[in-house]
C-alpha cells in the first residue's frame, strides 16, 4: 500500500503544468532556453541561446524555447504555450517583441506564439513551418532533438533579421533515390537464375558430348 502511494504521488511530477514553470523575471530575461524535458545537450543549448541574445541586441526581437516531457492532462501544445506566454508576459506591450516556441517531447507535439512586432516580420505561416516542418523533420529521423532546435533557431534568427526565409528541410525521397540501384536481394536472385540455366545448358549438352565422343572412340563393326 505504501509503494503504490509513492508511485501515485510521483506521478503528477512527471507532467508539467504552467504553473510549474518560474516566472521570467527581470534578472532572468537572459534565460533563453528552458529544457525541462532535459533533451538538448549543453553544446547545443549554448549556441542556440547565444544566437537568441545576438538576435535581442540586434534587433529587440526576442525568441525562447521550452521543452518538456509532458504536459498535464487535458493540456495541449497550443494551450501551454499561450498560457506560459501571458504569464511570462502579460500585458500586450512586453509581449510584442517576444516569439515562444515549445515542444512536448512525449508526444512531440509542439507550438508557437508570436507577439505583434515580430508578427510584423515573420508571418504566421512561417512560424506554423517553423513549428511544424523545421523542427519535425530531425525528429522523424531518430528524434534528433538537438538538431530540430538548432535548426528552428537558425531560421527564426534569420528571418527576425531581415534575412531571407531559408525554408524548412528538404525531405530526400529515399525511395527514388535506391531505385537506381539494384537491392541485394535482386542482384542475388539473378545470379542464381544464372546459375541454373548454366546448369541446365550443361545437363543438356555434356551428356550429348559425352555420348558423341563414346560413339566416334567406338572399333568399326566392318573391322
Amino acid at each position: 500500500m505504501v509503494i503504490a502511494c509513492l508511485l501515485f504521488a510521483a506521478t503528477p511530477a512527471l507532467a508539467t503544468g504552467v504553473y510549474q514553470i518560474p516566472n521570467l523575471a527581470l534578472g532572468d530575461r537572459r534565460i533563453w532556453v528552458l529544457d525541462q524535458a532535459e533533451v538538448i545537450s549543453r553544446i547545443s543549448e549554448s549556441k542556440i541561446s547565444s544566437a537568441l541574445e545576438d538576435l535581442a541586441k540586434q534587433t529587440g526581437n526576442e525568441v525562447r524555447i521550452v521543452a518538456v516531457h509532458r504536459l498535464d492532462y487535458g493540456e495541449t501544445p497550443e494551450s501551454f504555450t499561450k498560457a506560459l506566454f501571458e504569464k511570462w508576459f502579460p500585458t500586450k506591450e512586453a509581449q510584442a517583441n517576444q516569439a515562444l516556441l515549445m515542444i512536448d517531447t512525449v508526444t512531440n507535439g509542439t507550438a508557437i506564439i508570436t507577439g505583434d512586432k515580430v508578427k510584423s516580420v515573420i508571418s504566421d505561416e512561417i512560424a506554423q513551418s517553423v513549428a511544424n516542418e523545421t523542427i519535425m523533420a530531425p525528429l522523424r529521423d531518430s528524434n534528433k532533438y538537438n538538431q530540430a532546435l538548432l535548426d528552428a533557431s537558425d531560421r527564426l534568427v534569420a528571418v527576425l533579421s531581415g534575412q531571407p526565409d531559408p525554408g524548412p528541410p528538404q525531405i530526400v525521397d529515399k525511395v527514388k533515390v535506391e531505385g537506381t540501384f539494384k537491392k541485394a536481394e535482386e542482384t542475388d536472385q539473378g545470379n542464381a537464375t544464372a546459375w541454373v540455366i548454366g546448369l541446365l545448358i550443361a545437363a543438356t549438352v555434356i551428356p550429348m558430348a559425352t555420348y558423341y565422343i563414346y560413339q566416334v572412340n567406338q572399333p568399326s563393326s566392318n573391322g
